[in-house]
């Protein structure tokens, strides 16, 4: 499999050569989606939190003697009956919502969907998109240039979740040259994770050579 390589000015310069077990692999719905859903819940924390009738305070009186009042038989105010009383089955904030994946479907489950992502035209490889400077001005202005190439014209769009950009290695001043376009995050290739790859419309590959590297490591 061969694809296009550009450079920040949307022009073509050069193929590469890529993995066809990391790019050309069949969709795979159900594995994608129980991963997804997995790494949701392994991330929500169990915050809500209900008091139920041994939390609350007060009740430890009878409220009235069993028989001959006339009013039905209670044993405490802290029944989820009463008002102010303990809830009944309400959620706890001992809940573990963690869900364990394993290794490889969830790294089948990232190539499964950069392999749909290649196929419907939504991912780009980027000779280089190193800054010099920290300037948000040069990052609007290379996706502006990249909005050039067919198929990616809505990547400079300022709404939604449009690009997601990988480098092969940490780079401070692209990281904070995109930081205030909110459309746009940043990332090393070695932290890609499907939850952010289904999140976003475009991914961008910086320097592929050194960058498909670590991503096909990553199968081993």
């Amino acid at each position: 499999m061969e694809a296009k390589i550009y450079n920040k000015k949307g022009e073509s310069v050069k193929e590469i050569e890529i993995p066809e077990n990391v790019f050309g692999l069949k969709w795979n719905g159900d594995l994608v989606s129980q991963t997804i859903n997995s790494i949701r819940s392994s991330v929500r924390k169990g915050t809500a939190h209900a008091k139920d009738r041994g939390d609350v305070s007060g009740g430890g009186k009878k409220p009235w003697k069993q028989k001959g009042t006339g009013r039905s038989r209670h044993g405490s105010i802290r029944s989820p009956i009463w008002v102010g009383g303990g809830v009944a089955h309400g959620p706890t904030n001992e809940k573990n919502y963690f869900r364990k994946i394993n290794k490889k479907a969830k790294i089948k489950a990232l190539f499964t969907l950069l392999s749909a992502k290649y196929k419907d035209g939504e991912i780009l490889f980027l000779d280089n998109i190193g800054l010099e400077k920290i300037k948000t001005k040069e990052a609007a202005s290379v996706l502006n240039a990249l909005s050039n190439i067919k198929g990616f014209e809505k990547i400079s769009y300022k709404t939604g979740k449009r690009a997601l950009i990988y480098t092969s290695k940490k780079e401070e001043n692209t990281v904070k040259s995109f930081r205030n376009i909110k459309s746009v995050s940043v990332e090393e290739i070695r932290n890609m994770d499907p939850f952010s790859v289904a999140n976003y419309k475009y991914v961008i590959v910086t320097d592929p050579e050194e960058s498909l590297k670590i991503l096909s490591s990553r199968n081993k």
